[in-house]
């Protein structure tokens, strides 16, 4: 799509959508829940009643913050979705909006149109063939158990983890989701993210710290890495080093869901092999914007502002515009979001 096409497209569906969304209330901490040892239907505060989840998955999901289903998406789908991404890599499609990214520690002059230097491609909502992911029947109906009936897809993402160059730029430091997202309540958004092959410790699974939910959202900035760190992968600058951490081994299909306060990363990939993940943020379209200046949110928003004026050729864009933009209705109907 041209680029004068591409942002006169954007700033009719901004308009439009400005007119719809809600008002903006000002950013608040989630607060610590209390003790679950006993658990009541009206005392779960991160699942909602239905009769997908059974009673030991929303025990297990309300202590922890995250829930593995094993083998939840076919083969066949999880090879479409590789086929698509390498299309993309050797750049035969264009999805409008999409951000294709690749590791710190590859130069301008390294790169070629390639799987092997694409580390992760994210916001294909105009990509029908990856965004087929967030529709999945399978995917949606446990979605719904965190979200309720009306879902919008907000952030999606294709990580293709490289192997690491021994800088250990390939790492993902300790962070919350929530960090990202100028939206809430946070209890009404859940990740879900679908594992593409066998993945362990080796080729850099995904490390949670189990409970974190509870708390609040903590600031958030670039670690000071010796060997560089990627764009965007903030981290938790000070945590409990105490907390237990739990590795998830996952299988080609298997997927967890997870809260956006939970504390998680990954380690680095020591496989000779690329590590494949796809993943969507889903949120209750009754979620509502708030605004994040002078919080801890405020340094990760100027650099999404900044990254989507360049992308689309626009100056006056704000965070909510890029999520407005960015979300898509699934299921139900687009309330505030």
């Amino acid at each position: 799509m041209h680029p004068n096409r591409a942002s006169a497209r954007l700033c009719v569906l901004l308009r439009h959508l400005r007119c719809r969304s809600a008002g903006t209330v000002v950013a608040h901490h989630t607060s610590g829940v209390g003790s679950l040892a006993s658990f009541h239907p009206q005392q779960f505060q991160y699942t909602r009643e239905n009769n997908v989840l059974s009673l030991e998955n929303r025990k297990f999901y309300e202590k922890n913050g995250f829930l593995v289903i094993k083998n939840l998406v076919s083969d066949a789908d999880i090879q479409r979705f590789r086929n698509e991404f390498e299309r993309i890599c050797r750049e035969e499609v264009k999805p409008f909006g999409l951000s294709v990214m690749r590791d710190v520690t590859i130069t301008k002059s390294e790169y070629v149109p390639s799987e092997k230097l694409v580390s992760k491609v994210q916001d294909f909502q105009e990509d029908e063939e990856l965004f087929r992911y967030c529709t999945l029947p399978e995917i949606l109906k446990y979605v719904e158990c965190f979200t309720g009936p009306n879902i919008m897809a907000m952030h999606t993402m294709l990580i293709n983890k490289p192997p690491d160059s021994g800088k250990k730029t390939s790492r993902h430091p300790l962070h919350q989701d929530l960090h990202y997202f100028p939206f809430r309540p946070s209890n009404s958004i859940v990740c879900a993210w679908t594992a593409m092959e066998h993945i362990d410790r080796n080729n850099g699974c995904l490390v949670v710290l189990p409970g974190t939910h509870k708390g609040s959202l903590q600031p958030h900035d670039y670690p000071q890495w010796e060997g560089g760190v990627n764009i965007m992968f903030h981290g938790i600058q000070d945590y409990d080093k105490n907390n237990a951490r739990v590795h998830l081994v996952m299988e080609k299909g298997d997927t967890v869901f997870f809260h956006p306060l939970l504390i998680h990363g990954s380690g680095r990939n020591k496989s000779q092999g690329f590590r494949k993940a796809i993943s969507c943020h889903f949120a209750d379209a009754n979620c509502h914007y708030i605004d994040v200046e002078g919080t801890s949110q405020e340094n990760i928003a100027k650099e999404i502002v900044n990254m989507a004026s360049k992308m689309y050729g626009l100056n006056d864009i704000t965070m909510k515009d890029v999520w407005t933009f960015r979300g898509r209705v699934v299921k139900g109907e687009r309330i505030n979001l």
